[in-house]
């Protein structure tokens, strides 16, 4: 049998903030083991027999986080990243990659739809699953792996069972996330399981499903990728079709109304890795019950999960608490409260604060930069530039810049002059002028920036030349 996998990495993993943030969300982190969930994930499908590289359906802000990790485990197969101008939830993304996958010279019969940020502990077992479900999927259903329950969790959609076939069952219904009685009764019962929002399925049913249910999604969703635009390492839905397709879930749109859903049980060591308390639930403990990451000193502490990205975290006496620090922000919470992470990730978007985005090392494509300092009318910033790579050749409104040398040679244009910097040297770009940074050597190339001006944000960059392809005038 041939297969499409199709990672979607288009979440945000709001209640894993403060980590997980919107510019550089949890499926791309190292959230304490050795690799990021996306990676992961790659490697899972990676695995299984007979499986091709997969299809990634990301955003335009993540598209060289996705592509660097991608091309890590898959060398050489760039193009296989569809880009969403602006997120529509799941149905529209894989009818997207349906098509995708039709359109190619030697179309699968399947696809396998993983989301990019789950944890799976047995991969054996979940490839035979996967061919279980492929034995149903031959059979014309639209398949969705649950997973046996293991609590009465409220955080997750659960599953009913149906009729028994071959190697699953019938799919009676959906159940939107329960509250806490409705949970026990359905753990108490037998029968239902949680959604795991992963399918296998064929290509051409799933589109004569959405067609049917959700017309209007399937239309946008065809015009945005018959107008679509490729360029080396990325497809580009067209922006006006996709920007008016409603924004609906595979399950809505499509699962809970069609004739032709089916479920395979999975009991593989599952988790979504959605909030704190699953994080810790799923980590290695000490002999306290603690999780610990980073710079940790605990006394008295127990249940807790303790997560440093660069200060010393000094617990005392604190049971069950999520403690979280990552340089400009630290989160408190109760472990039976991290639910509600988001409310606070709502009140600082509703702020409008940058700490909902951004950590303070933001990641480009060229390496990356962290804001050292901020004042009135200065900025400081230490960035830090990979060997061949290159910022767009610029030019700013409202600031002046001086860089400094810290490690590495740089190749610095300031207008017509071109000059080669080393270590200790440095330069001066006044407001207004046309300039480019690049590292020319085989080490990374540090330096540190110091910008004055009555405007320090980043949009007050011009670009005229661009070697990722990010927006010009």
């Amino acid at each position: 049998m041939k297969f499409c996998p199709v990672i979607l990495c288009g979440g945000f993993g709001t209640r894993l903030w403060p980590l997980s943030r919107s510019h550089y969300p949890k499926q791309f982190m190292d959230l304490g083991g050795r690799r990021s969930l996306f990676s992961d994930t790659l490697i899972r499908v990676k695995d299984m027999p007979d499986m091709p590289p997969p299809l990634v359906i990301c955003n335009e802000e993540q598209r060289f986080l996705a592509a660097a990790q991608l091309q890590a485990e898959y060398p050489g197969h760039a193009g296989r990243i569809i880009l969403e101008p602006l997120g529509r939830n799941t149905a529209p993304a894989i009818a997207v990659a349906a098509l995708a996958a039709l359109h190619a010279e030697t179309s699968p019969p399947f696809l396998l739809v993983l989301p990019s940020d789950h944890a799976i502990k047995d991969r054996t077992l979940f490839a035979q699953a996967v061919v279980k479900a492929a034995d149903i999927a031959l059979n014309g259903r639209l398949v969705v792996f649950g997973i046996q329950p293991t609590k009465a969790e409220t955080g997750y959609g659960w599953l009913e069972r149906g009729d028994a076939l071959e190697t699953g069952y019938t799919l009676r219904r959906f159940v939107e996330k329960p509250c806490r009685k409705d949970a026990e009764a359905m753990l108490a019962t037998g029968g239902y399981y949680w959604n795991s929002g992963m399918f296998l399925f064929a290509p051409q049913l799933y589109l004569q499903e959405l067609q049917r249910y959700a017309p209007e999604i399937y239309a946008h969703s065809l015009a945005a990728f018959e107008g679509r635009r490729t360029d080396t390492d990325f497809i580009h839905l067209d922006n006006t079709a996709f920007s008016a397709c409603p924004s609906d879930s595979i399950d809505y749109a499509v699962m809970e109304k069609t004739a032709y859903a089916a479920m395979v049980p999975l009991d593989v060591g599952w988790s979504d890795l959605g909030s704190w308390a699953a994080l810790y639930a799923m980590s290695d403990k000490d002999k306290n019950g603690n999780v610990r990451v980073g710079d940790i000193i605990a006394e008295d502490t127990a249940d807790t999960y303790l997560h440093s990205s660069g200060r010393l975290i000094a617990a005392l006496g604190i049971h069950d608490m999520i403690v979280v620090e990552t340089g400009d922000t630290v989160l408190v919470a109760d472990k039976e409260r991290t639910e509600d992470v988001k409310k606070l990730v709502a009140r600082l978007a509703d702020e409008k604060r940058a700490e909902k985005d951004v950590h303070l090392r933001v990641l480009r494509p060229w390496g990356w930069y962290e804001t050292l300092a901020l004042g009135n009318r200065f900025q400081v910033k230490r960035i830090m530039v990979n060997p061949g790579a290159a910022l767009s050749l610029q030019m700013h409104h409202h600031r002046a810049e001086h860089w400094v040398v810290v490690s590495g040679t740089g190749e610095i244009a300031v207008g017509d002059n071109v000059v080669l910097l080393h270590e200790d040297q440095s330069t001066y770009i006044p407001l207004g002028v046309k300039h480019r940074l690049c590292n020319p050597g085989r080490m990374p190339l540090e330096i540190i920036e110091v910008q004055s001006g009555a405007y320090l944000d980043e949009d007050d960059i011009v670009r005229f030349e661009d070697h990722y392809g990010r927006f010009m005038p």
